[in-house]
């Protein structure tokens, strides 16, 4: 079989690098697109809305429609093109950006590794992840290009379940 222990995804956004940078490393940004809130602690203060995070900041991200919040901390941040987080039992997280042209596409390098290779992490993490990953890039892309999100914001548990089975 192959290697369980990372995967990458790559997507071209018509966005620039910087504006991609923040929509991963401010709290205002990535809370219009990720996890329903973000919050990032720095020492003994929280980074306000549109402050960058840096390495060593700790943060959590509870997550829409979901009684849970992921917790970790930025490994790497360079303001520029790179970001990386720990996340949780699933390894670590590497973003890295590209210019892909002079038509103003970035391509988005999004690596997931050191991730547990026992039997349930191959399919909770790697395949859940895996195909996690492809969505939020997704949702990314038409929020940057179109204005638009695909999740569902805001509805709750019971709402989520009635939408699946109706």
């Amino acid at each position: 079989m192959g290697n369980w222990n990372s995967f990458t995804k790559r997507i071209l956004i018509n966005a620039s690098v910087d504006s991609l940078y923040r929509s991963r490393a401010t709290k205002s940004e990535i809370e219009t697109w990720f996890p329903e809130q973000a919050d990032y602690q720095a020492g003994d203060s929280g980074r306000g809305p549109d402050e960058l995070v840096q390495k060593g900041d700790l943060f959590s991200w509870k997550w829409h429609n979901r009684d849970f919040t992921e917790k970790g901390e930025v490994l790497e941040a360079n303001s520029r093109d790179t970001i990386s987080f720990t996340f949780g039992a699933g390894g670590n997280v590497s973003v890295t950006l590209k210019p892909a042209d002079a038509d103003g596409l970035t391509e988005v390098i999004l690596k997931q590794y050191d991730i547990p290779t026992d039997d349930k992490s191959k399919m909770d993490i790697y395949v859940g992840c895996s195909t996690g990953r492809t969505f939020w890039l997704t949702n990314l892309k038409a929020y940057l290009e179109h204005g638009i999100t695909l999740h569902a914001k805001g509805l709750t548990q019971k709402e989520m379940n009635n939408l699946v089975n109706s």
